[in-house]
């Protein structure tokens, strides 16, 4: 029972924190493509990287905290479904080179992004 509320706080605090940013974004940066999603995707890749390294290289840590920060927290708050659905809205829409766009900035920097964790992790 306690590793569902310690998923479910984590679970919280991404979904609310995914709401801000991609209110921020569409704000600061225009809505005609989907930084909030891509900046959300961005920085999940990075925690995971680095929560997973870090926890598993770097430190014992606690099993919940991986179900706190990974499961429950990056789970609510990265956005693959978004990306999904706002690419093919691109795909059916025509709009080829938003689409390519989201695509390789989604994919290279989501990858870069998981790789700077796990760097970072390990250089701490």
């Amino acid at each position: 029972m306690l590793d569902f509320v310690v998923v479910s706080i984590g679970a919280v605090a991404g979904a609310n924190l995914r709401w801000i940013v991609s209110r921020y974004a569409a704000k600061f940066l225009g809505p005609v493509f989907p930084y909030g999603t891509l900046i959300i995707n961005i920085a999940g890749s990075l925690i995971v990287g680095f929560f997973i390294t870090w926890t598993t290289e770097r430190v014992l840590a606690d099993p919940r905290w991986r179900l706190l920060i990974v499961v429950g927290f990056c789970g609510a708050f990265t956005t693959f479904s978004s990306y999904a659905f706002e690419t093919m809205v691109y795909f059916e829409q025509g709009q080829w080179a938003l689409l390519v766009a989201n695509l390789v900035s989604n994919n290279l920097l989501c990858l870069g992004a998981a790789l700077a964790g796990i760097a970072l992790a390990r250089v701490l």
